[in-house]
């Protein structure tokens, strides 16, 4: 083992809480639900209209934690019937913004590495995907 790498000298303060922020970003949806509040989505109609795929109970679910996180605001509009409305909190506004070089780095690998199918990257050599 080189001796700049040392056993545990891996792990420090940063690391629950990046670890933390990295499963949150990671998990199915997350992603989608967070670009299309970037977007202008407010209402859940237009979340589900824009996220092809996802059920309402998964989107409901991922909604939750995001609100939950802090990423997400949710506004109750006392109307008849009643509208709920959601939006990119601060927090979240700086997740994207964050997350906006990894974007970039992602489509620029896929760029060079070739895409195929819906968006999966192919590896040379490769002829399964």
């Amino acid at each position: 083992m080189p001796p700049e790498l040392e056993r545990g000298s891996i792990y420090d303060d940063t690391c629950p809480s990046f670890q933390e922020a990295i499963e949150l970003v990671g998990r199915r949806w997350t992603g989608s639900i967070l670009v299309a509040a970037s977007q202008g989505a407010r209402r859940f109609g237009e979340y589900r209209a824009v996220i092809d795929g996802i059920s309402d109970r998964l989107l409901s679910q991922r909604l939750k934690e995001l609100e939950r996180q802090g990423l997400i605001r949710r506004t109750v509009i006392p109307t008849t019937p009643v509208q709920i409305q959601y939006s990119l909190a601060p927090a979240g506004h700086a997740l994207i913004d964050a997350l906006q070089p990894l974007a970039e780095w992602s489509m620029r690998r896929a760029a060079q590495a070739g895409v195929t199918g819906a968006g999966a990257v192919s590896e040379p050599g490769d002829a399964t995907r």
